[in-house]
């Protein structure tokens, strides 16, 4: 890829145009690049401030300089992707806009192309930047929490590394938990052993697992105790040495909870704790360890908030404006009652001014 620019002047009053041209050598590389029924150049051309034209092997930006430069830095990251074999898609286009607007020091085509496992030809790695400081968190301290909404893959890219971990011989032995919250139905009315019963609570924990080891290994794994998936209450009164340990849906804990699973940590183990704050399926009036804890352990050395959005979400593109438009009504929701509590009578008065 070679880039040239060529300024010129439109008038004094005017803004000053330039224009910057783009080579690129391999005419595969330039086909990945447009995309299907050049899917990807329209999206480009809709987001970017400058005009952009591909003739042949070359792609001309025209425009004011710095929005030039960032049309061609946004191809540049694309090239660079394709370059180390991926095959874009309007999502990961999306994501490295996305990256290069938050300007942040990591590179695109460096953030998602970092291998975590492969399985099969199937790669997994973080897809945001928010993602990418999560997975580097989790290798530099030994708890990490990943808050943040669904989609925003921190179950997944946990138990991603922990597989990691457990292939590079790093901990002997992986164990994933969840909280078994009653949401709606009693367990004790529900049909089957307590096995049984749990085991719905569970089963995104086997899914994940199933992605990234071979089928057929894991219940070798699970009956060496290699692998061990139970409920939260199996974790009292155990010291868990040489482990990576997740507890996933912990916003379902209670502060007392998560005080016994963190007191589980042992020598050369790691823990991540993941949950979404917005989604508590506690009884009325229970406190969520997981809002509690970060009050408590939020100063203490080797424990790390990663804080996940909905820029983060790697699900279909309306799961993040779903997650916003919550988060909006949320806000409005409490602001309105906020307003109510703020003028004493308000309620009582208005009831009497539509009785009269």
């Amino acid at each position: 890829m070679t880039g040239t620019p060529n300024p010129s002047s439109t008038g004094s009053s005017s803004p000053v145009r330039a224009q910057t041209k783009i080579s690129v050598s391999d005419p595969k590389i330039m086909v990945n690049l447009l995309g299907a029924k050049d899917e990807i150049l329209r999206l480009i051309e809709r987001t970017v401030t400058s005009d952009v034209h591909v003739r042949g092997n070359e792609i001309t930006i025209t425009g004011e300089p710095g929005d030039n430069a960032t049309a061609e830095r946004l191809f540049s990251e694309l090239i660079e992707l394709i370059e180390k074999g991926e095959t874009l898609s309007v999502d990961a286009v999306r994501r490295t806009l996305r990256m290069l607007e938050e300007n942040t020091s990591e590179r695109p085509a460096e953030v998602l192309t970092l291998n975590i496992l492969s399985r099969r030809g199937r790669t997994i790695r973080p897809k945001t930047l928010g993602q990418k400081h999560y997975v580097d968190a989790i290798d530099e301290n030994t708890i990490v929490f990943g808050i943040g909404p669904a989609g925003t893959g921190k179950t997944y890219l946990a138990m991603a590394k922990a597989v990691q971990a457990l292939q590079a011989k790093q901990i002997s032995r992986i164990i994933l938990t969840r909280p078994a919250v009653e949401a709606g139905e009693r367990l004790g009315f529900l049909p089957g052993t307590l096995t049984e019963k749990i085991d719905p609570y569970l089963r995104p924990l086997y899914d994940a697992l199933h992605d990234m080891l071979d089928p057929e290994s894991i219940p070798r794994l699970m009956a060496a105790g290699t692998i061990e998936v139970a409920p939260l209450a199996y974790m009292r009164g155990r010291t868990l040495n040489d482990a990576f340990i997740i507890l996933d849906e912990a916003q379902n804990t209670t502060p007392e909870q998560m005080k016994m699973f963190l007191t589980r940590l042992g020598f050369g183990a790691k823990i991540v704790v993941t949950g979404d704050v917005t989604q508590v399926d506690l009884p009325g009036g229970t406190s969520s360890g997981l809002k509690v804890v970060r009050e408590i352990l939020r100063d203490v050395e080797d424990v790390h908030f990663a804080e996940l959005s909905s820029s983060d979400v790697v699900r279909h593109r309306l799961v993040a404006e779903i997650v916003d438009a919550y988060a909006r009504f949320d806000a409005e929701q409490e602001q309105a009652a906020n307003s109510v509590h703020a003028v004493p009578g308000r309620a009582a008065n208005g009831r009497a001014q539509r009785r009269r």
